[in-house]
């Protein structure tokens, strides 16, 4: 059955600046596809991420390639085959998910096997910076029961300890996109082990961490960079014992699906987590994070503006999305 793809690029305003090891950023790119069909629309929301070489202009070029195939009313199964995993394909694939759900009448969730969702706890992000000015931000939010902290490979040290003094009672964990190396990844472990942080993500650059298979972890080492798809899980076993889903990485939530179940058989630690978006990104992705041992999903929060029908949040807290959102 035919559909009309229409395909937009938009902006949203990030409250104050968001910066981890690879720059700063004041505005949020997304790229939003709508597929309707008899009056009925499906959405979804995608984000080009440079680290991947993507760019809004890419994504759309790439989704433009198919539009004959996916107006022509092609399957979930079928589109696996037809893109690669990445932002473009989450667009699509979310957006087919959610006019499924809406010809069937009845919940995305209910098609995936979850009888009800249930809120959940989310991390909440302390971008990097000096240690002080983490410190001060880290006090704001202390709060917060979880805190994801942003590292950047030297300095990292007084940063954990900062954050830590300032935020004494929230469980931290902590992002270090890459930026740790060989000569100082056992010292920032034992700096986390001290700080009693839960999880370290991605200290070491994709590609370049077979050391991790050597130094005693002593605290879980969380895969994100290293990690798209279901076939990457064996191959990391040796280096990583948890690891972080995104619906961008895996190219949609159908993907994603077959990534947790597959973690989840080789007894992975889970996390959940997101690119900065806006609560249509983090709809599809709370049905993954349901039974995830680790949450991070706080891209509204971290936004000025957010769409109409969001997320709500209470402080950490997110109430499952409503019908008008997504699913």
């Amino acid at each position: 059955m035919t559909c009309h793809l229409s395909i937009k690029a938009e902006t949203f305003p990030i409250a104050g600046s968001f910066t981890i090891a690879r720059g700063s950023r004041t505005e949020v790119h997304v790229v939003t596809t709508t597929l309707t069909q008899n009056g009925l629309t499906g959405r979804g929301e995608c984000v080009p991420y440079s680290r991947y070489n993507e760019s809004v202009e890419s994504v759309i070029a790439q989704i433009e390639t198919v539009r004959a195939q996916i107006e022509a009313g092609l399957s979930l199964e079928e589109l696996q085959n037809l893109m690669p995993p990445g932002a473009a394909r989450n667009a699509i694939d979310c957006a087919l998910w959610d006019l499924t759900a809406k010809r069937s009448g009845t919940s995305v969730a209910e098609l995936v096997g979850i009888k009800s969702q249930h809120r959940l706890q989310t991390a909440y992000t302390i971008s990097v910076g000096t240690a002080e000015k983490m410190a001060q931000d880290a006090v704001k939010a202390s709060n917060r029961p979880l805190l994801k902290v942003k590292l950047a490979g030297e300095g990292d040290v007084q940063r954990i300890a900062a954050v830590r003094q300032a935020a004494p009672h929230s469980k931290l964990i902590v992002d270090a996109n890459e930026s740790w190396s060989e000569h100082n990844l056992e010292a920032n472990i034992a700096a986390c082990k001290k700080a009693e942080v839960g999880l370290v993500e991605q200290p070491l650059p994709a590609g370049k961490d077979a050391i991790l298979a050597q130094v005693e972890h002593l605290i879980p080492i969380c895969a994100d960079e290293s990690l798209h798809t279901s076939s990457d899980l064996e191959s990391l076993r040796d280096r990583y014992s948890a690891i972080n889903i995104k619906i961008d990485k895996t190219g949609g939530l159908t993907e994603g699906l077959k990534l947790l179940r597959k973690a989840e058989a080789l007894d992975y630690v889970i996390m959940v987590g997101c690119m900065l978006a806006t609560s249509l990104s983090m709809a599809p992705a709370m049905l993954l994070a349901q039974n995830a041992q680790f949450v991070d999903l706080d891209g509204p929060l971290l936004l000025a503006k957010d769409r109409d029908h969001a997320i709500q949040f209470e402080g950490n807290l997110m109430h499952p999305p409503s019908p008008q959102l997504w699913g």
